[in-house]
Order: structure tokens, then C-alpha cells, then sequence
């Protein structure tokens, strides 16, 4: 099963359960990482903004409570999370501000130069291409617009990584397992992090990807970055 298909089933098979569990496994803390993420975006009040690989929305929901005269178009390519998605807007976006599309974010049926900011959240580490997937958000940016990627990383310091990994890889699969529906998706997430550039070198490919004023912050002591460039 190449990468993409099993990633996609990977995600359909956790959805029900996913915002609950991320909860549970960043005891909330996650929540804080995307606030900082929106700030980063800098957008214009009235902006156009799309979130890639949106999943359930949390990040869409983040801009709107941000910026409430923003439209943002969510991009997945899972159908359940989607569907997730949708049904949390019904009560988190009566006003209709958000739009949900099944999308593949390395062929985005978008124009070029269509939108005025975009984020991508917790899932540039399941993408088949980085800097295939960059340059594609590169591309439907308008220019001088940016692009802001949050994900985990491979903190810098020893012994931060070192505890950081008995929690990802040891109590992430138990958790997830237990509460997320999936032991084998929650075994997948960590593990997606082991051939994960660092952030460096993830900021190099934003580099490669066209991106410029290209900068990066870390988060939860390195374990958690913020990559924003623009286009």
C-alpha cells in the first residue's frame, strides 16, 4: 500500500475520535500551539485563508475566532475527517465563514494567487513530498502572503529529546490506542516523526519550495515548531 492511500484510511479509521484524543494526549496543550500558529499567519482582516490537511477543523476554527470577517477553505483528502469537520462547524460557525473540501494538498484544484495566508497543522509529516507539497501552497499564495507550518520536531536539546521520546513513542501508542480507536494509526504518528527533516532542514525545504524570509519557532522545548515563510 503506497504512503498516501494508507495514510488516508490511517486518518478515516480515527476520526470519530480524534479531537478527543489529541486532547487527551496534549492534556490541552495543543490548543495554545495553534493559537501561536494563527498569530504567526498575519493576515489582513477581511483575508481569503485556506488550511491544508485541515483534518476536523481545529485550525480553520483558530482563524476564525482570530480574524471573524476571514473565509477559510479547509483541504483534505480524507472524507471522514471532513465529514467531522462539517458537523463541528454547524455549531462553531453559524455564520458560514468555512468551507470543507476533499482535496489533494499536492494538487490543490486552485487557482494560482488565490489566497491571502495559509497553515498547514500536525500532518506535513504524512505528506508523500515536502517540497512538492510546499510549492504547491507557494503557488495559490498571493504574493507577500505567508505560509505557516506547524508540526512536531526533534528537539535540540539531549535530554529534552530523549524524555520527549519516551512520552511520543511509549505513551502516545498506549494512549491513542486505548482512547483513539486505532493502536496501529497511534503507532504510525510517532514513528512518521523518525525520517522527519528537523527543523533546519525542514526550513531549507521551504527554501527549495520558493518560499523567502523563511523562520522558524520552537515550541514545548524544541519538540514542537512553527515554520513560516513567505511567498
Amino acid at each position: 500500500m503506497d504512503k498516501a492511500l494508507y495514510v488516508r484510511e490511517m486518518f478515516a479509521a480515527i476520526a470519530p475520535r480524534y479531537d478527543a484524543t489529541n486532547r487527551i494526549l496534549t492534556a490541552g496543550v495543543d490548543e495554545r500551539w495553534r493559537k501561536r500558529a494563527v498569530a504567526e499567519l498575519r493576515a489582513p482582516d477581511d483575508a481569503r485563508l485556506l488550511d491544508l490537511c485541515c483534518g476536523t477543523g481545529d485550525l480553520v476554527f483558530h482563524l476564525l475566532r482570530n480574524k471573524p470577517h476571514v473565509a477559510v477553505t479547509g483541504a483534505d483528502f480524507c472524507a471522514p475527517m471532513l465529514e467531522g469537520a462539517r458537523r463541528r462547524s454547524k455549531r462553531e460557525d453559524p455564520q458560514g465563514r468555512a468551507e470543507f473540501i476533499e482535496a489533494d494538498v499536492m494538487k490543490l484544484p486552485f487557482a494560482d494567487r488565490s489566497f491571502d495566508g495559509a497553515t498547514m497543522g500536525f500532518s506535513m509529516r504524512n505528506v508523500v513530498d515536502i517540497v512538492a507539497t510546499l510549492r504547491e501552497a507557494r503557488r495559490v499564495l498571493k504574493p507577500g502572503a505567508r505560509f505557516v507550518n506547524l508540526d512536531v520536531s526533534k528537539a535540540p536539546n539531549a535530554l529534552f529529546r530523549r524524555a520527549f521520546n519516551l512520552y511520543f513513542y511509549g505513551l502516545v501508542p498506549l494512549v491513542g490506542g486505548l482512547f483513539g480507536g486505532s493502536k496501529s494509526a497511534y503507532r504510525y504518528l510517532p514513528n512518521s516523526l523518525t525520517n522527519y527533516p528537523d527543523a533546519d532542514a525542514l526550513g531549507e525545504r521551504f527554501r527549495l519550495a520558493g518560499f523567502r524570509d523563511v523562520h522558524y519557532l520552537r515550541l514545548g522545548g524544541g519538540a514542537v515548531a512553527i515554520h513560516v515563510g513567505v511567498a
